[in-house]
């Protein structure tokens, strides 16, 4: 059971009915759009590495029209050996840099791809994908039904929601930054109070072009105009205390906006507006006996660099197989217990990022000169490839013990003579083992898995030196072997992710 029919919630139902459990999500909300979802107020950016996650459950092309993208403002040249350049970077506190900053060669174990870049895209966009998906893979979701509370023994977990019970043996809070499943099941949440209140709204300006476009720090805050007709955005530093705390009326806004734009603009009307803070609070464990959390009930922070989208979809493809391989029984010890332990730290980063964006827009007398020594370190070569590394999505590594610099990353998406790519391995949710020798040496192993890990062998247009690799569901590499692969190093890690061969699924 998941609570939230958000992007975090979909994605993980859609990994779960993938692996064959039977899902029900309960949302709160009577309709699945509602203007914060559509554009301008929904728009959130999509990252490159969740850009790959789409790409590798076959729901790329989908998102791209949706969104409407195209497949060649994201993809590689079809033919290319090597991977393109990006061809952009995220800004941070607000200063943009330049992509052709980025050292290239400072990023290891890339391969040509469709899906290179990432997007702009709209909350309706994402969640409608993500919903289709759902729906055709049998997942049962419940609207109107806000949940009231939330009971667990050692074998179930029951919400009530709706007046009456819904009971299941896992239960999963996607229900956001105030989740109420955080809140009944008892989780800490620990973090560091707000410096700011933000606010996002769909105005009507009188004098629209009294604002710059783009983001725009002042000595006062912040103002973000976009090329959306009247979609505006604020950063007050007043220590968040106007947040929630009273109604949004167009003389408050118009007055925020004045000091902190340093100008005359004038709002004459008020279609939609919001308010939210940069307050950084997470989980201390993202699992209580039989419920966890995942995307915003997990953590929060504030929206500077559109990393909380990412970093939830992140979540879900982590925890869906998991999950799915403890509910069928064929789960190794320990394995849901790496959903905190990998996620955790992640989540912590991101965490970290927003905290340094906040303190370096953070008004004062010395701000300027902090914000322009920030920026010459962001702009050299090194610190531009930071940036990149940083909020790319593709970079980050999950310690699973072996010293090896590709295992606990994303994997390459190795392609094969016949067409076929890793991302198409991965369509169907299971772990993948790739097999370069020529003697497929490790055919007689790999299939020991049966359905749990899809063998693929053959020579590849660009094998980076490996002659074999095994690769998780969520297209984490858990092990490399050389060109005379190690067949027992490859099962004890295909027993450590994966369970022992010879246990059936229930």
């Amino acid at each position: 059971m998941i609570v939230g029919a958000g992007p975090v919630g979909l994605f993980l139902a859609g990994e779960l009915a993938l692996a064959d459990c039977s899902v029900l999500v309960l949302e709160r909300d009577e309709e699945p759009s509602t203007p914060w979802k559509t554009l301008p107020l929904g728009m959130r950016g999509l990252n490159p590495g969740s850009m790959e996650t789409f790409y590798r459950r076959g729901m790329l092309g989908e998102l791209l029209k949706g969104s409407g993208a195209d497949g060649a403002q994201v993809g590689a040249d079809p033919g290319a050996r090597e991977a393109p350049a990006p061809r952009a970077v995220s800004h941070f506190a607000g200063m943009p840099l330049d992509p052709a900053g980025i050292d290239t060669a400072a990023l290891p174990f890339r391969l040509p791809g469709p899906a290179m870049e990432g997007i702009m895209t709209s909350l309706d966009a994402v969640c409608t994908v993500l919903a289709e998906r759902a729906a055709r893979l049998g997942v049962q979701v419940v609207r109107g039904a806000a949940v009231e509370a939330v009971a667990q023994d050692g074998d179930t977990v029951v919400a009530r929601a709706g007046g009456r019970d819904h009971p299941a043996r896992w239960l999963v809070g996607c229900d956001g930054g105030r989740s109420t499943v955080r809140e009944l099941a008892g989780f800490r949440f620990a973090g560091t109070p707000p410096l700011f209140t933000g606010y996002v709204a769909h105005v009507t300006f009188a004098d629209p072009h009294a604002l710059r476009l783009g983001f725009t720090l002042t000595p006062t805050g912040m103002y973000l105009r976009t090329p959306f007709d009247g979609h505006l955005g604020m950063m007050d530093f007043d220590g968040g205390a106007f947040d929630r705390s009273q109604p949004l009326t167009r003389e408050h806004l118009q007055t925020v906006l004045r000091r902190v734009s340093g100008t005359d603009a004038t709002i004459t009307e008020v279609h939609l507006a919001s308010s939210f803070t940069d307050r950084a609070m997470q989980a201390t464990t993202y699992r209580h006996g039989r419920v966890l959390l995942a995307g915003d009930a997990a953590h929060i922070h504030s929206p500077l660099g559109g990393q909380g989208l990412n970093l939830g979809i992140g979540d879900a493809v982590n925890l869906g197989w998991k999950l799915a391989a403890t509910v069928h029984g064929t789960a190794p010890d320990g394995l849901l217990d790496t959903y905190t332990s990998e996620r955790h730290p992640v989540g912590a980063a991101i965490l970290d990022w927003s905290r340094a964006q906040v303190a370096t827009m953070n008004p004062g007398p010395n701000a300027p000169a902090l914000r322009r020594l920030v920026h010459d370190l962001l702009a050299t070569r090194d610190g531009t490839t930071h940036v990149f590394r940083s909020t790319s999505g593709l970079f980050h590594r999950y310690d699973l013990g072996d010293e090896h610099p590709l295992v606990g990353r994303t994997a390459p998406d190795f392609h094969f003579a016949d067409g076929t790519r890793l991302g198409d391995l991965l369509r169907e949710g299971q772990g993948v083992a790739l097999d370069f020798t020529t003697g497929q040496c490790l055919h007689d192993a790999a299939t020991s898995w049966k359905d749990r890990i899809r063998y693929a062998a053959g020579p590849v247009r660009d094998d980076l030196g490996f002659g074999a690799l095994l690769i998780r569901p969520d297209g984490v590499v858990a092990w490399t072997g050389g060109r005379d692969p190690d067949r027992e190093a490859f099962r004890h890690a295909a027993a450590r992710w994966f369970g022992d061969p010879t246990l059936i699924a229930a």
